[in-house]
């Protein structure tokens, strides 16, 4: 059995490029019988960027609800913050002192976010940004994962992983960690966004399934059209609420919007309103488990818990381990 840990992140609610570009892969890589999946939800990663707690709970409490809501079984899985297991910056830190600062430099990642926030010299660039790769490393070691599913993205921070890893067992001679491998998927579903776009928060152009209706409507009738007359036939290959209808509907719904198009004296605000309907008939069942969990917070913290004590179980040999070898007994 191969274990499988994912990080998830707690930037804010999930919206559904976010669900069907990762939840949902993820969801059914966990429910393969030869997986041991690990997932957790990134919290303390957050606090380079998100500073008010109460956003961050409120962050945290929703990612984990829609992951509980899709259908993440948490008897079979392992699911936790990240901050509940407080190991994760011990190792962080013993990991720390073996990676050259050399090699650091090379992250892609912090300078792509130092340039974002208005560079190396803008006072919102910190050290978290610059280590960020090091508590990455330490959240994969720690629980002995095997296989590490990323986007090419974070392809050099599993190098990173990796390499520090290697040097600590062939410094100590023996094996401290798994040196884990990466999955990379080459064909991750990019989502298009009510303007075209991919869809994201930085863009303002998502739709969150778990809104009540009438803000769900909201989003959906804001969906960018071309102005072709009511009357006229209608190109769905070129069309936003084509393409998103396509994405949930079955092979039957699609082929039906399909002929409404070419037809003519359809519309895009029918297209909208079926779209609207497709997606509260689909999540029906994960809308009700959302507002569930999000109206009782200790049902779900519940849950969490129970998978940050299976986390610690595993974690607190690995971390033993390092500290043995390094003369921390």
């Amino acid at each position: 059995m191969a274990r499988i840990l994912t990080g998830i992140q707690s930037s804010g609610r999930p919206h559904l490029g976010n669900i069907l570009g990762a939840i949902q892969p993820g969801i059914e890589l966990s429910e393969d019988p030869k997986n041991d999946s690990f997932f957790f939800i990134a919290d303390m990663h957050s606090l380079t960027t998100i500073r008010d707690p109460k956003v961050r709970e409120e962050n945290v409490n929703a990612v984990a609800t829609a992951w509980l809501a899709l259908g993440f079984d948490t008897n079979k899985n392992t699911f936790y913050r990240q901050s509940r297991v407080p190991e994760v910056t011990e190792l962080a830190w013993y990991l720390s002192c073996f990676m050259p600062f050399s090699r650091m430099e090379l992250a892609h990642s912090f300078k792509d976010k130092s340039e974002a926030l208005g560079g190396e010299g803008d006072e919102s660039v910190n050290a978290g940004l610059f280590t960020y790769p090091m508590l990455m490393a330490a959240d994969i070691l720690l629980y002995d994962a095997d296989v590490v599913p990323v986007g090419k993205d974070q392809k050099q921070h599993l190098e990173f992983t990796r390499f520090v890893a290697k040097r600590i067992n062939n410094h100590y001679g023996e094996e401290i960690f798994v040196l884990p491998e990466a999955r990379i998927d080459a064909d991750l579903m990019t989502i298009p966004g009510t303007d075209g776009r991919k869809m994201s928060k930085s863009y303002n152009n998502y739709i969150d399934i778990f809104l009540p209706k009438g803000k769900l409507k909201k989003q959906v009738m804001g969906i960018e059209t071309d102005s072709t007359p009511l009357e006229d036939p209608k190109d769905p290959d070129t069309c936003n609420v084509f393409a998103l209808y396509g994405l949930l509907a079955n092979d039957t719904q699609v082929t039906k919007m399909r002929e409404n198009y070419a037809r003519g004296n359809y519309g895009y605000g029918h297209a909208k309103k079926e779209l609207l309907e497709l997606i509260m008939t689909k999540y029906e069942k994960q809308r009700e488990l959302f507002d569930h969990y999000m109206n009782n917070l200790t049902d779900l913290h519940s849950k969490l818990v129970e998978g940050e004590t299976k986390a610690r179980d595993i974690a607190t040999p690995v971390l033993n381990r390092a500290r043995k070898a390094m003369g921390f007994r």
